[in-house]
């Protein structure tokens, strides 16, 4: 484990041990990962009531449910970089057999569909879930509840369907698919499709007017386990946190991980503190986006947030059907680390020499009155207006040809930047995003003159 300032550590432990008291949780499993590993963990309570005061350890599997979810959309955005599938392909296309048509991928990813939340039938109630044939009728004889795209409406059952569109183009299991392409690169040797027998955190049900938890069954979800039915542990989540933090293009580049943690819809309409990416949820609260999921089964509530920007997670664990918010835990352990124990600042390195075609580039340029000051670090180029907020990143620039460069990020990404030079090759004007960029400070009625 990487180093956390022992008060910290107290702060820590203190904030799992008051959510697991107020909560009335048998047992608690939290921890904190930064800098590509576990950092910090702690369990409160007992893992299993019949050994009462043997707290829950890292190592002790916990079902993550719904964060399930965040692996097969993984699963689903590779196969599309595979070229065997594409984010605007309908139902039908993948799944020929559907009677919902019109559906895209991207929608399924972000719960834009409308379609209706749970498979066919009372599952909750008689606790019998489909095989992958009756997962594909029940999805035909399902409701479309709304309008794509307008409003989010979360649905267990069509990210089964994910599922089943992931095991049909990757020619196996929906499991054996994730284990292949993501647990296995990843080392998560213990993320099972339920509980794998090894040391585990049991779940139990705590009646309101009683202090006597009642232990819940473990369900066999059958087709619908792509929604919700992995097991895993907190040492296992700090490796897939620390993968969403900083990808391994083994399993996925780091620029679709990107692509997913792009706002598709807000599900908190009211306050804009939730919204959805595609497969992650991606949670505000204050300046900070913490991306992650959620995950709630029948004795255990679970949470992973990750604050990308600094490569830190929080995770939490309740073993308990009712329990706390789990993000609210997992986001408040993070969030403790990063004011109170922040990693140090990378010392600047200096660059090694100015590529010679941009240093009559470097300096300030004006567009539409504004300047921008152009500069370069370790060889690239880059942009930013000096009014420009300090979180805003600098535009980047690669060049593709002589005087002609693409905005790889930040501002106008995409766009192209062209350098027009004068006779004895001194850059005179810039182009970028077809904005004229000057030296001197222009207004449009300079232009006409």
């Amino acid at each position: 484990m990487t180093d956390i300032a022992a008060s910290t550590q107290t702060a820590l432990t203190r904030l799992v041990a008051d959510r697991q008291s107020k909560g009335r949780v048998p047992g608690v499993v939290a921890g904190v990962a930064r800098a590509g590993a576990l950092a910090w963990s702690t369990g409160i309570g007992s893992a299993d009531l019949d050994q009462p005061g043997v707290p829950p350890t890292a190592d002790s599997q916990f079902l993550i449910a719904s964060q399930s979810k965040t692996l097969t959309a993984v699963a689903v955005m590779a196969l599309r970089d595979e070229g065997k599938l594409s984010l605007d392909d309908t139902i039908e296309k993948l799944i020929p057999e559907s009677k919902h048509e019109g559906i895209t991928v991207r929608q399924m990813l972000s719960h834009a569909s409308g379609m209706q939340r749970e498979p066919v039938g009372d599952i909750w109630e008689q606790l019998k879930f489909p095989d992958r044939a009756e997962l594909v009728a029940g999805w035909n004889e399902a409701e479309r509840v709304g309008r794509s795209h307008d409003r989010f409406h979360y649905s267990n059952l069509v990210y089964a369907l994910l599922g089943e569109i992931v095991a049909r183009l990757d020619g196996r299991s929906w499991y054996d698919a994730i284990k292949a392409r993501i647990l296995d690169p990843l080392e998560m040797r213990r993320t099972t499709v339920g509980m794998d027998g090894g040391p585990a955190l049991t779940g139990y049900y705590v009646p309101p007017f009683s202090d006597v938890p009642v232990r819940e069954p473990l369900l066999d979800l059958g087709a619908t386990a792509a929604c919700g039915g992995l097991a895993s542990t907190a040492e296992d989540l700090a490796k897939w946190a620390m993968f969403v933090a900083n990808p391994v293009d083994e399993v996925l580049s780091k620029d679709t991980i990107e692509e997913m943690c792009q706002v598709q819809i807000m599900a908190d309409v009211d306050r804009w503190q939730l919204a959805f990416g595609l497969g992650f949820m991606l949670f505000r609260r204050g300046d900070r986006v913490f991306v992650g999921h959620d995950g709630g089964m029948p004795g255990h509530i679970t949470s992973t947030f990750v604050h990308r920007e600094s490569g830190t997670a929080g995770i939490a664990a309740f073993g308990a059907t009712s329990s706390p918010s789990p993000s609210a835990l997992a986001t408040d352990l993070l969030i403790k680390v990063l004011e109170e124990d922040p990693l140090p600042v990378d010392a600047w390195v200096p660059g090694t020499a100015v590529p010679p075609e941009l240093e009559g580039v470097l300096g300030t340029w004006f567009s539409e009155g504004h300047p921008f000051d152009f500069s370069v670090k370790n060889g690239v180029l880059q942009a930013k207006a000096p009014a420009a907020a300090e979180h805003l990143a600098p535009a980047v620039f690669e060049r593709i040809s002589e005087d002609l460069y693409r905005t790889v990020s930040g501002r106008e990404r995409g766009e192209l930047l062209r350098i027009t030079r004068t006779p004895d090759g001194t850059p005179e004007k810039l182009h970028w995003a077809t904005y004229l960029c000057t030296r001197q400070p222009l207004g449009f009625a300079d232009l006409q003159g």
